[in-house]
Formats: structure tokens, sequence, C-alpha cells
């Protein structure tokens, strides 16, 4: 038996949200399996992929924390980010080829500002050839790694904020607050062509997601001390599922409505006790999560995600 089956055979249900602090070099999914083995996990998923070359957070959630992974997608995020001025690459950051050098024009401080003012609001970014969008069924980065360019359709984001940090010389860094599909190896490239040159991304660090702060982050050689006692050590680091979901209003219901809240079906709260529609937090008295519910505007709450344990 392979050490490999051993731990397959002898995984166990594990429930809960861990914020890694991804290293640089190890794909999301690479560092996603690296935790499930610490924790000795039967299932597992990660939220919002990083690039290899990316650091900084990392959302995994593990059994029934699984089901918030469509919300944390959805999150806004915030990055800082390092470019280098007058050359691109292939790939849009440093893994890449360079393929384009440019003059780098001389710009000041406040000159940058005003072109990271250009960019802020709801604006249209065309997804770069490197990503994992999908076109007729593949891949985008597989077909720019056969040489082949295809259409990309412009999609609309949010840039929150941009916040210059420095700009000398070739270099550019500033921390970025961006809604969900916002491209910032695309941002860097707009910018530099909107400042007359090129650039690409040298530095890309994840600082949050969603509600999610950095203090809360923990990195891949703690977790592999914290291991070393055992899973439980490990474990005990593991987030609520709910914790995920806090700026949304919660909706607490008492033992019968519970019952069939678990078993999938609407609950009548009255149209005037219903609250303004959308997804809810839901909890059975003050006890633990139920899961998400969705107040609708005829006085019902619907189930959307039934999670089976409490909080």
């Amino acid at each position: 038996m392979t050490a490999a089956s051993s731990v397959r055979r002898h995984a166990v249900v594990v429930n809960g949200l861990l914020l890694l602090n991804k290293p640089a070099g190890l794909t999301s999914n690479q560092a996603l399996q690296k935790v499930k083995r610490l924790l000795n996990a039967k299932k597992a998923g990660h939220t919002g992929s990083l690039d290899p070359a990316a650091t900084g957070m990392l959302p995994l959630c593990f059994g029934e924390a699984t089901k918030i992974c469509a919300y944390l997608l959805a999150a806004d995020k915030s990055y800082r980010v390092t470019a280098r001025l007058g050359e691109a690459t292939d790939t849009g950051d440093a893994d890449g080829k360079i393929v384009e050098t440019a003059a780098i024009p001389d710009l000041t401080h406040e000159d940058w500002e005003r072109i990271c003012l250009q960019f802020t609001g709801e604006i249209e970014q065309i997804p770069p050839m490197y990503s994992a969008l999908k076109k007729d069924g593949k891949r985008l980065y597989e077909l720019a790694r056969q040489g082949q360019i295809v259409g990309r359709d412009p999609r609309r984001i949010r840039i929150y904020e941009i916040r210059m940090l420095e700009a000398h010389g070739n270099r550019l860094a500033f921390r970025v607050r961006c809604s969900k599909g916002t491209y910032v190896r695309t941002l860097i490239e707009d910018m530099a062509k909107a400042a007359g040159t090129v650039a690409h991304t040298a530095a890309l660090h994840r600082e949050t997601v969603g509600d999610f702060r950095a203090r809360d982050m923990l990195d891949l050689p703690s977790a592999e001390k914290l291991a070393e006692a055992g899973p439980d050590a490990l474990r005990e680091h593991l987030m609520p599922a709910d914790q995920a979901l806090q700026q949304w209003p919660e909706r607490r219901i008492g033992p019968d409505a519970a019952r069939r809240f678990n078993d999938g079906q609407s609950i009548i709260v009255g149209a005037a006790d219903t609250g303004a529609p959308g997804n809810v937090r839901v909890y059975e008295g003050t006890n633990g999560f139920l899961g998400v519910g969705e107040l609708t505007g005829d006085g019902l709450l619907t189930p959307r995600r039934i999670f089976r344990t409490g909080s």
C-alpha cells in the first residue's frame, strides 16, 4: 500500500475554513492538496485561484464549508502589486518571456495617481490569454501555450480604489481593491499603455478576500509545523463556515422551522417580518449554523445551502 492510498483510506470528515498565505511557486490546487493531506481531510476546495507566482490569501474550504465556495468567489478582493515598467511578457507576469520593450516615461508620483483615477470605478477588461477561462471548451492558457490568440469578450469589473505606494525608475507599486473577475495583470498592462509604455506584474500579493484580513492567515510552514503534532493541532485553526458570510444579515428560527429548513422546505415568516430580500445566514435559536437561506418578498425563507454540522 502506498503512502498516498493510506492517507486516502484514513481521511476523515473535517469541516471549516483555513486562510492560507499561499507561497510563490505553487498552484492554488497544489497548495490545497498539501493542506488537505496535513488535515487528513476527505473533502476540500479553494476559492479564487492565485497564479503560481502570486502569494497571499487563499481561502481553503473543507467538508461542509465547501458549500460556501461560490459565495467567496463573488467576494471583493484587495492586492499589493509591484509592476516592472518597460517590459511586457507573454504571460503578463515575471514567469513569462519578454515579448516587447518600450521606453519608460518620466512621470511623477502625481502623474501616476492621475492615471490610476482613469481606472477607478466600473471599467471593461479583456481577459488575458494566459487565464483559466474557456473558449470552445478549451482553457485559454492551453491555447496560448500552442501559440494561439483568440478573441475574448470584454468583461465589466469594478475597481474601488488604487492607492499608489511607489513610482521610481522601472518600478511601480500600489494597492488595489477590486471586484471579482479582475485580472491585475491586465490592469497593469492597461495602466502602462495609458502612460505610453508597457509593463508586466513583477509581484502580486492578495491581502484580503471579502471581510477576511491578513492577520487571520496561516503560512504553509506554520501549518506543517502544527501538523507535526497531529491533525487536531492544525484543525484548531479552522474557522466556521459562516465566518465567511458575516456581511449578510442573520435569521434565527425555532426548532420546528429548523427541521423544515433542513428538509429543504421553504418557511413562511410573514411579509411584514421578512426584511430586505436576499441571502441570509440561518440559525436555530442560539444554536448552530443551519445554512444559507433566501428571503423573498412574499414572506418566505427558502433554503439555498443546507449545512449538516453546527458552527
